[in-house]
């Protein structure tokens, strides 16, 4: 049951970043006015705005001109759910738990507005950095992890100052947007454990990889395209925070014969 709460409150929360991958890229405000057709303009109704579902019985068109309305939302609205109810399957309740989901909100709206603009908006980016520090300092002041507080800072040294490295020698192959991204991002796989660090550090680079290679495929070569690295980052974030300690464990055994 608590599984299932998390995965409805993901979904609304979902609804929310529709409207900050809508809003935030514009200057628009979002924390004020009802939600609207982006083609019409018209104010969408409570009963039209239930996640995936009124998509699904609008059948995917606005109520009001009819014009179609993109797949992005509903798949928002369940990737925000999906990482809700995985996250309390696996962290419970607790500051870290709240951390988590707000992180899931926004990188997923963080994703599809570097995908579309090419760009990650610092409103997005500080938000996420101040959340980790009030909340992974909360967490350590109630559970005496002060251990794990250090290996946070740590991490954000670390992935920060990987990606700062990266950018400096090829600024045309990373925003600094990604730089800064990776502060909070390292910080929060730093207090999880140094096995989400590690998985979460390496699998950035691939994950870029193997988009870049399939966005050259589709352009029919590498020359002019235009990658979004962020989309990599928190890829690798989230396999490193769900499955991060046990695929360094099995890494480690698989190289060392040492069980962990």
């Amino acid at each position: 049951m608590v599984i299932l709460a998390a995965v409805a409150l993901g979904l609304l929360c979902g609804s929310f970043a529709n409207v900050l991958i809508a809003r935030v890229p514009s200057g628009e405000g979002w924390v004020r006015g009802s939600s609207r057709c982006p083609t019409c303009r018209h104010d969408i109704a409570w009963y039209d705005n239930i996640p995936v579902l009124s998509w699904l019985v609008l059948r995917r068109r606005c109520r009001h001109c009819k014009e179609p309305i993109s797949a992005r939302y509903p798949l928002v609205e369940l990737t925000v759910g999906v990482l809700f109810g995985l996250v309390a399957w696996q962290f419970g309740s607790g500051a870290v738990t709240w951390l988590l989901a707000l992180s899931a909100l926004l990188t997923v709206a963080l994703t599809a507005i570097d995908l579309e603009h090419h760009r990650l908006p610092d409103a997005l980016v500080f938000t996420l950095a101040g959340a980790a520090v009030l909340l992974l300092v909360a967490d350590a002041a109630l559970s005496g992890a002060w251990a794990s507080l250090g290996r946070a800072g740590l991490g954000a040294l670390a992935l920060g100052g990987f990606y700062f490295v990266l950018w400096f020698v090829y600024p045309k192959g990373l925003g600094f947007g990604d730089v800064k991204l990776a502060v909070p991002i390292g910080a929060i796989l730093g207090y999880l454990g140094w096995g989400a660090l590690a998985v979460g550090a390496f699998l950035g680079p691939f994950v870029g990889g193997l988009l870049a290679i399939a966005a050259g495929v589709r352009a029919g070569g590498v020359r002019g395209v235009r990658l979004a690295y962020g989309p990599a980052i928190i890829t690798a974030f989230w396999i490193a925070v769900l499955w991060g300690p046990a695929i360094s464990s099995w890494y480690v055994e698989w190289a060392t014969g040492w069980a962990v």
